[in-house]
């Protein structure tokens, strides 16, 4: 028996959040199973398991705060298969007991008829997910369902995910309500399957049946009926006020219902009274007007912040209180820039590449850092020293369905432009699907923020400590401009808004750098003098 210490899990992490246990007390585990997951300032981390064995403690609740270097969980070392063996035989025959939400396996579980049901045991959904909210059962208990036919939409914090059923059979059990969290690796319904390899007598002998959990409310019954699209926001809508989603029209795309149907059909009056809520015509045409007029009768939806949400709240309230911001804004031509990469586009794409204008930024940024190294370093806790970076890994903060994302591209100043063109692509789908390694979140020296691309202007972004500094980019605006020769000419004019932490970049520096960049990114051609 020994303790698992918590190791260092990132460069002047000292402590986390432990956000969710993979595994109970009593379970046993393999080698480098996921165990836990834990929430630095930075990322989201996964704790795998150092060794095979049984799990007989763990230290912390789930959002506790955990310290590096100090016990996590206790672990009874495990060998050869002697594991798989030791939890049967620890359990008397006739132990019932075992509730379904703590079965490791999918227990059988006897009906009246004397028939064996099967659990159905919530797989996986998605990298880091560990439980998810049930929206909506297709199904009800008592209900035949064949092979991969829906049986339930669950919600995660990325997506909506459909649970298809893994044969066909009849339901019998279903172990949570709808808007109940369901975790991953429990049972999530149980079924009895249409064909057998066994008769249920000797299945029934063979496998102890756990104690009946208390029933659970029956939802509506849905039958096979197709699924209707609408968002989660929409279906939470209409489970807020006891409605039926196949009662409301779509106007949406292929019949998708949309917010403003939902509300439309609010104001229609009803012509019978709702099975789920009895309510007379007075109390409904109340109800929906309520819900026009901004009423403060009505409750506030409270929403937990988690993962990579909650992770940035408390780096971005560290950064903006403890780090000093200088903002400098600046206008950059890039008349020429578009003009060229409208030239190299055909070539890139014919080898693959989607060249956008992100690769010259950080390029030409790369190029601009090698005059000013500082803008490229790192403050010490102590602010007694300044550690300037060997590479240039520029960031770039990405919108993703998670949270905001800042992956960054490894050494810029080495890469081709096409080289950074295929890992710009790369890490966009990746934070977009949120599945960003975390050796791409770490070790980031700059960081570029595209607000422009969803139409602001201009900015005042806060520094992504450790980092120094950061750049927001503006959408690129069709401006009249002087020539050379006086006349109003149309050019292609970025705004960009720069934050430098002015304990050690003082105006003057930031101003001479971002001319720097300008004049790269304003005559590109330059920029072939430069490249090593």
């Amino acid at each position: 028996m020994s303790d698992f210490i918590l190791p260092d899990i990132g460069e002047g992490i000292v402590e986390c959040e432990l956000v969710k246990w993979l595994v109970a007390e009593g379970d046993i585990i393999e080698e480098d199973q996921p165990v836990a997951e834990v929430m630095t300032d930075k990322a989201l981390v996964e704790i795998p398991a150092p060794y095979k064995g049984k799990v007989t403690r763990l230290y912390h609740k789930e959002g506790d705060i955990a310290k590096v270097h100090a016990p996590l969980f206790e672990l009874v070392e495990v060998d050869g298969e002697s594991g798989q063996d030791e939890a049967p035989a620890a359990q008397p025959k006739e132990t019932v007991n075992e509730t379904p939400a703590e079965a490791d396996t999918a227990p059988a579980a006897g009906t009246d008829s004397g028939e064996v049901a099967e659990d159905f045991i919530l797989p996986d959904i998605g990298e880091g997910i560990v439980e998810c909210e049930v929206v909506e059962w297709r199904v009800a208990e008592g209900d035949e369902i064949e092979e991969d036919q829906p049986v339930v939409d669950v919600m995660t914090d990325k997506a909506m995910v459909e649970i298809t059923a893994p044969k066909a059979g009849r339901v019998t059990r279903l172990y949570h309500q709808q808007q109940e969290m369901a975790r991953v690796h429990a049972p999530l319904f149980a079924f009895i399957p249409r064909d057998r390899d066994e008769p249920a007598e000797a299945r029934a002998e063979s496998r102890p049946a756990p104690e009946s959990a208390p029933a659970t409310a029956k939802p509506v019954p849905t039958g096979n009926r197709q699924r209707i699209p609408a968002s989660p926001a929409v279906r939470r809508l209409v489970r807020e006020h006891n409605l039926d989603l196949a009662d409301i029209t779509g106007s949406g795309k292929d019949g998708r219902v949309l917010k403003a149907d939902v509300l439309a059909h609010l104001d229609q009056p009803k012509s019978s009274p709702q099975p789920k809520q009895p309510a007379t015509e007075p109390t409904q045409a109340k109800a929906a007007s309520e819900h026009r007029k901004p009423g403060r009768e009505l409750e506030a939806r409270v929403e937990p912040i988690r993962g990579v949400r909650a992770a940035m709240a408390r780096s971005m309230v560290a950064s903006a209180t403890t780090i000093p911001h200088f903002i400098y804004s600046e206008d950059i031509d890039v008349t020429d820039l578009l003009a060229l990469r409208e030239q190299l586009k055909p070539e890139a794409e014919a080898r693959g590449s989607r060249l956008t204008l992100m690769p010259f930024f950080m390029k030409a940024m790369a190029l601009a850092i090698q005059e000013f190294p500082v803008l490229n370093s790192r403050l010490n806790d102590e602010v007694t020293e300044i550690h300037y970076q060997p590479h240039c890994n520029i960031g770039m903060a990405v919108d993703s369905k998670a949270g905001l994302m800042v992956p960054n591209v490894k050494g810029v100043e080495s890469l081709t432009l096409l080289g950074v063109a295929d890992e710009v692509t790369r890490l966009t789908e990746a934070a977009r699907a949120g599945r960003v390694s975390q050796e791409d979140l770490k070790g980031g020296t700059i960081t570029i923020s595209n607000i422009g691309a969803l139409g602001g202007t201009y900015a005042s972004p806060i520094i992504n400590a450790p980092e120094v500094a950061i750049v927001a980019l503006g959408r690129t605006q069709k401006l009249p401009r002087f020539d050379a020769n006086g006349n109003v000419v149309e050019r292609a004019i970025l705004t960009v808004s720069w934050a430098g932490d002015h304990r050690i970049i003082d105006g003057g520096t930031i101003a001479r750098f971002c001319n720097r960049w300008k004049g790269y990114l304003e005559s590109p051609q330059s920029m072939l003098l430069h490249l090593g």
